[in-house]
């Protein structure tokens, strides 16, 4: 079965299920068959486990981490699995398989490779904060709402874990608001994600309070607000984008329902960070601890220091300003080289970036040249310099391959170790680059660069989303301005 075409909701989750991740569905299989009954159930999954060496050291390591440390190190898995409990046992082993699984998709794009991992590690971080929520609530029920926390978007990320081509054509919407996203999601694979982690939930028969926490978000259940709130703290945690507002709601929500003043709260979910990142450890999964983030402080909620904010304008107004101008030149007739100038200006000025350059693909699409480049106040330098495109792939042949638009901020990162060659290397050095193409109509004429050459600072998701913004309007007002030429 293709995993590049549209298709029924059935269809998908038989993929996902039987060709994706079928270590997944023959652990979910093994552990349905024992009953969650300490006395009867623990001798024979003890048994199952010591069959999967693997899994039966990641058992010991993660009943050893301090959630479950006593003074004696635990050295057995029957020992490990009546500390523990089998339910506990039964989420550890499937946990153990979802991260494995999911680790070793292969031939994903860099963003996706990306979104995965956030996804992956949000997921984790909400499994523990969930339980968090749920202290006073037995040990079952506890590990009942972890797991279905953490398996709460499993649809979405098993799909990015395919590395099918629709991966690559749905990433590039991943910016748009969420019900828009969703929507793109549906026209493009045929299927809604909810639908898919619903599917999944039953095939693996996951548990009924997964199941009803999809199908009914709003319910007023302290452990189904629980599972919905864990989630909405790990992603306003990964990525705040200066939503104040949204993030304050959703702890004092957590702090309603724990009976817990604000300083607490933070105390505990500070307490669960590190945990959660003990535990990826202990997992094998310690890719993932850099995703596990702490709490946003005041000054992450501030938009970066630039030049508009000297002139006492707002982003968002600068941004505005900037579209703006470009339309306005386009409807004049502008030439297309003053239109290039005028965005990367902008773009330079309003993120803060150390220079922002243009740069042309030659006629052999051998290189890219760079035509004009500003440093972060507009002004324009003699840099002058030639990237190759034809010995090797690289970061500029990924973005203009793709035609997606990408941000590097650490040039070691495994995800870009096929994309960045010696040349690359020495060109970003120890700064951080974003990189998107530039076309007209559907011709992919060059590239404009965005680099922070300070490695104490890194480029962030806004700046990324504000450079890709203007990009995105050059290329209609460049379309547009070759039609009228």
């Amino acid at each position: 079965m293709r995993d590049d075409i549209k298709r029924p909701a059935n269809q998908w989750i038989e993929l996902l299920a039987e060709k994706e991740l079928p270590a997944i569905t023959s652990i979910a299989s093994l552990l349905d068959k024992f009953e969650n009954d300490d006395s009867s159930s623990i001798p024979q999954l003890s048994k199952a486990i010591l069959h999967d060496q693997a899994l039966s050291s990641t058992l010991l390591k993660v009943v050893n981490t301090s959630q479950y440390a006593s003074i004696r190190k635990v050295t057995t898995v029957s020992r490990a699995a009546i500390v523990l409990g089998i339910q506990a046992v039964k989420n550890i082993c499937l946990t153990s398989k979802i991260l494995e699984g999911l680790l070793q998709a292969e031939n994903l794009s860099p963003h996706v490779y990306d979104r995965l991992l956030m996804l992956m590690a949000n997921a984790f971080y909400a499994g523990l904060l969930a339980k968090m929520m749920v202290p006073d609530y037995s040990d079952d029920t506890q590990e009942e709402v972890y797991l279905a926390a953490m398996l709460y978007h499993i649809g979405e990320t098993s799909f990015w874990s395919t590395g099918s081509e629709l991966t690559d054509e749905l990433i590039k919407q991943v910016h748009l608001p969420a019900a828009e996203f969703e929507q793109q999601c549906l026209d493009i694979t045929g299927v809604k994600f909810q639908t898919l982690s619903i599917g999944l939930a039953k095939a693996w028969n996951l548990g009924e309070l997964l199941i009803k926490s999809l199908d009914q978000p709003h319910s007023r259940a302290v452990e189904m607000q629980s599972i919905s709130l864990a989630n909405r703290l790990s992603a306003a945690i990964y990525s705040p984008d200066g939503n104040r507002a949204e993030l304050d709601k959703v702890l004092q929500d957590i702090a309603t329902i724990m009976k817990l003043d604000r300083r607490q709260l933070v105390n505990r979910i500070e307490q669960t960070r590190l945990l959660a990142i003990k535990l990826l450890d202990s997992y094998g999964a310690s890719v993932l601890e850099e995703h596990i983030k702490p709490l946003p402080k005041s000054i992450d909620f501030q938009h970066y220091d630039n030049p508009a904010h000297s002139l006492r304008v707002s982003p968002e107004k600068a941004l505005l300003l900037t579209l703006q101008e470009l339309t306005r030149l386009t409807m004049a007739g502008t030439p297309i080289n003053e239109l290039l100038t005028a965005a990367v200006r902008h773009i330079a000025k309003i993120t803060g970036f150390t220079s922002c350059a243009f740069w042309i693909l030659s006629s052999d699409k051998a290189k890219i040249e760079s035509r004009l480049r500003c440093d972060n106040h507009g002004q324009i330098d003699s840099f002058r310099r030639a990237l190759s495109l034809n010995q090797t792939i690289n970061l500029i042949s990924l973005v203009l391959d793709k035609d997606i638009p990408i941000l590097v901020t650490d040039v070691t990162l495994p995800k870009w170790r096929n994309y960045v060659t010696a040349e690359m290397e020495q060109f970003i050095g120890k700064g951080s680059i974003a990189i998107a193409p530039v076309k007209i109509g559907t011709k992919v004429i060059g590239v404009i660069s965005g680099q922070l050459s300070q490695p104490a600072r890194k480029i962030s998701d806004e700046q990324f989303s504000q450079f890709c913004f203007i990009i995105e309007h050059l290329n209609m007002c460049l379309m547009i301005s070759s039609q009228k030429a």
